[in-house]
């Protein structure tokens, strides 16, 4: 029994394509067509002329591909330029020297092939500047093409930037905001324990299922959440609370029921349940209202979120004297995420009563 293993078959190997960039198919293309055109204007000179000459092809070949050639290598030396950092006079001086190099190079190439028959001295002038005008032209167009690509490298860099920055800053609201919610309400179920210690231990086992929901989705990176395991997680915060608060928390729910699958993300809404509760049920021993809102507006494209409250509401400038960082982080956040597309605004103008309203782009799962 032979015990050598057989090899697999060897696929055969795929020759890859080689895909020329635009530019060099847009340059090969214009010198082609040049190339034709000059024989077919050199052709048609000689019909009229009576007589017809095939190696005049071969003549209008040799007189324009070669510079078509010759200023290709342009391309190294202009990003040879830029990784120098010539600038002004030596950039200048640089492509001088080379224009008049490609001009006599082209010039003699011409008299080569056309026998090396005298001319007069004026005839030259014109084909020198003629090559030198062809140098200038193709090393502008070269030059533009990579200042452009330049500044659309900058440009994408900037914006690389800025999206990091915007990640980053994110990333810091979003951990202000979970210890901002982790201690407001251990300190709820601590103020718990001494009037009725069995209630505590429910809200400790509440807020375990509470904490798992802010750190699976921190764990996770989990940048939006579905407006239905919110508002689950926003139940069970306020069940917590109700241990606490008793018959002076009733809760109101105007729920659409098809915005259930719309994205948000994690720890919008809550907040804003958490300021209602702190300014209009905390300080009071009167029993108060809050009622919590969901619209989807197919004809805006979006979601609005509101939590109203019956407390003594606030003006503007007690809102923006507040030392809190629930709102603010909120508005923040918002902005950053959505561009602007997204915002909170609060309702401060009331005699009484509180009202905050997100609105945000409507996007679902």
């Amino acid at each position: 029994m032979s015990l050598h293993a057989t090899s697999p078959a060897r696929a055969p190997a795929v020759a890859t394509p080689i895909h020329l960039p635009i530019m060099w198919r847009i340059y090969i293309g214009v010198w082609l067509a040049y190339v034709l055109l000059v024989a077919f204007v050199v052709q048609a000179d000689a019909v009229m002329a009576g007589s017809f000459n095939p190696s005049m092809i071969l003549y209008s070949f040799c007189t324009t591909a070669p510079p078509g050639v010759l200023l290709a290598l342009l391309w190294p030396v202009t990003g040879w330029m830029d990784a120098r950092g010539l600038r002004g006079a030596a950039r200048f001086g640089m492509h001088m020297a080379l224009a008049t190099g490609f001009a006599l190079c082209t010039h003699l190439l011409m008299l080569t092939v056309q026998g090396g028959e005298h001319k007069p001295l004026s005839w030259h002038a014109w084909p020198l500047m003629y090559s030198m005008m062809s140098y200038a032209l193709v090393a502008g167009i070269f030059q533009t093409v990579r200042a452009n690509a330049s500044a659309q490298h900058q440009a994408l860099a900037a914006q690389q930037a800025r999206t990091l920055l915007v990640a980053a800053e994110l990333g810091a609201l979003r951990s202000k905001l979970n210890p901002h919610f982790l201690f407001n309400t251990l300190h709820s179920i601590i103020a718990l324990t001494g009037r009725n210690p069995a209630a505590a231990e429910t809200a400790l086992f509440q807020f375990s299922d509470m904490l798992r929901y802010v750190l699976d989705t921190e764990r996770a990176g989990i940048d939006r959440v579905t407006l239905d395991a919110e508002l689950d997680f926003v139940r069970d915060y306020l069940e917590l609370e109700s241990l606490r608060l008793g018959e002076r928390l009733r809760v109101e729910w105007e729920l659409d029921p098809d915005a259930g699958d719309a994205l948000l993300p994690a720890l919008t809404l809550q907040p804003l349940v958490e300021n209602s509760i702190k300014h209009a049920f905390n300080p009071h021993s009167r029993p108060g209202l809050l009622r919590i809102e969901s619209r989807r507006d197919l004809q805006a494209g979006v979601l609005r979120l509101t939590v109203r409250d019956d407390g003594p509401g606030a003006t503007q400038a007690a809102i923006d004297a507040a030392p809190g960082l629930g709102l603010r982080t909120i508005a923040r956040r918002l902005e950053l995420d959505y561009a602007g597309r997204a915002a909170l605004a609060l309702d401060a103008g009331r005699a009484s009563g509180f009202v905050a309203t997100v609105t945000l782009p409507l996007s679902s799962t």
